[in-house]
């Protein structure tokens, strides 16, 4: 009996390490979809590139994004993000653009951390300093959304000590 544990064990050990070694290959990667050339239709390929922006015209129709960042009374941190003219849509995630709709990369100090679908998420724990936490609104397609040239987001900065990083 305890053999058979030992074999399924290291089955999955050696499963899992060689699945990640064949996606690696075919150039997929851990955001959930295939950056390379091997497997993606050429639609795909052509329709995805994530940095084309998509422009919008400004005006009182365009998307805007506001955010807001709060320590959670048990750990870490809540970070809202109020979007208008603008819907999440994760249900479109890596679809073809819809005018008004798609998801947010959230930022800390510059580095994506996460993709968000929804107006709340969590952040497990910012490093201690000042920190620029920030969101931007991306089309279905995985394309920036930027009006007048300028990224549709918004950042905050907050002063974060020691306490704060540990996770109060």
């Amino acid at each position: 009996m305890d053999r058979s544990i030992a074999m399924l064990l290291i089955g999955l050990v050696f499963g899992g390490g060689a699945g990640f070694v064949t996606a690696a290959g075919y150039g997929v990667t851990l955001d959930g979809h295939d950056h390379g050339a091997h497997g993606a239709p050429a639609s795909h390929a052509a329709d995805h590139a994530h940095d084309t922006p998509v422009e919008i015209a400004p005006g009182p129709d365009a998307p805007r994004l506001a955010i807001a960042l709060t320590p959670d009374p048990m750990s870490g941190w809540n970070l809202q993000m109020t979007p208008a003219n603008f819907r999440f849509a994760p249900e479109h995630a890596s679809g073809g653009h819809v005018a008004g709709e798609g998801h947010a990369h959230v930022h800390v100090n510059g580095t994506k951390v996460m993709r968000a679908y929804g107006t709340w998420v969590h952040l497990d724990a910012l490093p201690a300093g000042e920190v620029t936490v920030g969101a931007a609104l991306f089309a279905n397609d995985h394309r920036p959304l930027v009006v007048d040239g300028t990224p549709v987001g918004d950042e905050v900065v907050v002063s974060v000590t020691p306490k704060d990083h540990a996770g109060h």
